[in-house]
C-alpha cells in the first residue's frame, strides 16, 4: 500500500534561498560566478598536476581527487537551481530530488574521507618522513580511496533506500535550494523513526570517526614540529599541512555550524542559507587555499600555462 503512495508523488517546490523575485537575478549571477570559479579553479588544479610529474606523489593524488569531487560536489546542485532560476520554475521531480540526494551524500562522504586521508598523509610525511614513500605507496593509496567511494556509495544507497520506504502526501515545498535529505523526510506523512536514525547514526560514524583521526594526525604533527630545532623546518613542516588545516577548518567548522543551527532553530531558510558556505563557497576557496601559498602548485600552474600556450589555448607573453 505505501508503495502506491509513493507513486502518487511526481515533483517537489524549492523554495530556494529568497522569494523575492527581485532578488533571483543577483542569486542567479552571484551563484553562476562562484560555480564557474569552482569548475574553472578545480579542473586547473586537476590539469596541473596530471601535466607536472614532480606532482605525482600522493599529497598531490589525493589533492587532485578532491578537487574532482568539490566539482561533482558544487555540480550536484548549483546547476539545477541556476536552470530554477532561469526559467521561473521552483519544480524539481522525485526522480530528480532522489538523484540529489543520492549523489550529494556520495560526494559530501569523500570529501570528508579524503580530507581525512590528506590528514593522515601529512602525519606520516612529517612525522615518519624517512618511511613515507614506503608506507605511502600506490597500493595503499588506491585502497583508501576505494575505500573512500565504497564507504560513499553504500551510506548514500542506504538513505535513499529509506527514503523510497516514505510515503508524501500534500504541500510538497522544501524551503532548500536543493533536497536536503532532513527537510525531505519531513515532508512524510508516514513514520520517520528509522530515516532519522539512520541518519543520526551515520553522521555520528562518519563525521565522529574521521574528525577524530584528523585531530589526533595534527596533534601528532603540532607535537612533532614543536621538537624540530630549526625555524626553518618549523616553517617548512607548517607550510606542507597549513592549506590542508585551513581547509580542514572550514569544512567542519561550517558543517558543526549547519548541524547545531539546525538543531537550536527550526528557521529552515536560515539552515539553507548557512549550507551554502559547505556546499558552494568552500569548494570555490580550495583551490586558492591549495595554490597560493604552495610554490609546488604555483610551479606546476606555470608549465601548465606554457602547454595551454603551445596549443593555442593561451596567447605566451
Amino acid at each position: 500500500m505505501e508503495t502506491e503512495n509513493q507513486t502518487c508523488v511526481l515533483e517537489f517546490v524549492l523554495l530556494g534561498l529568497s522569494e523575492d523575485t527581485g532578488v533571483q537575478p543577483l542569486l542567479f549571477g552571484l551563484f553562476l560566478l562562484m560555480y564557474l570559479v569552482t569548475f574553472t579553479g578545480n579542473l586547473l588544479i586537476i590539469l596541473a598536476i596530471i601535466s607536472d610529474s614532480h606532482l605525482h606523489t600522493p599529497m598531490y593524488f589525493f589533492l587532485s581527487n578532491l578537487s574532482f569531487t568539490d566539482i561533482c560536489f558544487t555540480s550536484t546542485t548549483v546547476p539545477k537551481m541556476l536552470l530554477n532560476i532561469q526559467k521561473e520554475s521552483k519544480i524539481i521531480t522525485f526522480e530528480s530530488c532522489l538523484s540529489q540526494i543520492f549523489f550529494y551524500i556520495i560526494f559530501g562522504q569523500l570529501d570528508n574521507a579524503l580530507l581525512t586521508i590528506m590528514a593522515y598523509d601529512r602525519f606520516v610525511a612529517i612525522c615518519h618522513p624517512l618511511h613515507y614513500m614506503v608506507i605511502m605507496n600506490s597500493r595503499l593509496c588506491g585502497l583508501l580511496l576505494l575505500a573512500s567511494w565504497l564507504v560513499g556509495i553504500l551510506d548514500s544507497l542506504s538513505q535513499c533506500l529509506m527514503v523510497l520506504q516514505l510515503s508524501f502526501c500534500t504541500k510538497l515545498e522544501i524551503p532548500h535550494f536543493f533536497c536536503e535529505l532532513n527537510q525531505v523526510i519531513r515532508l512524510a506523512c508516514s513514520d520517520t523513526f528509522l530515516n532519522d536514525l539512520v541518519i543520526y547514526l551515520s553522521s555520528g560514524l562518519l563525521g565522529f570517526i574521521p574528525l577524530t583521526g584528523i585531530l589526533f594526525s595534527y596533534s601528532k604533527i603540532i607535537s612533532s614540529i614543536l621538537r624540530m630545532s630549526t625555524i626553518e623546518g618549523k616553517q617548512k613542516a607548517f607550510s606542507t599541512c597549513g592549506s590542508h588545516l585551513s581547509v580542514v577548518t572550514l569544512f567542519y567548522g561550517t558543517c558543526l555550524g549547519v548541524y547545531l543551527s539546525s538543531t537550536a532553530s527550526h528557521n529552515s531558510r536560515t539552515n539553507a542559507i548557512a549550507s551554502v558556505m559547505y556546499m558552494v563557497v568552500i569548494p570555490m576557496l580550495n583551490p586558492f587555499l591549495y595554490s597560493l601559498r604552495n610554490k609546488d602548485m604555483k610551479q606546476a600552474f606555470k608549465k601548465l600555462r606554457n602547454i595551454l600556450s603551445i596549443k593555442g589555448f593561451f596567447p605566451q607573453i
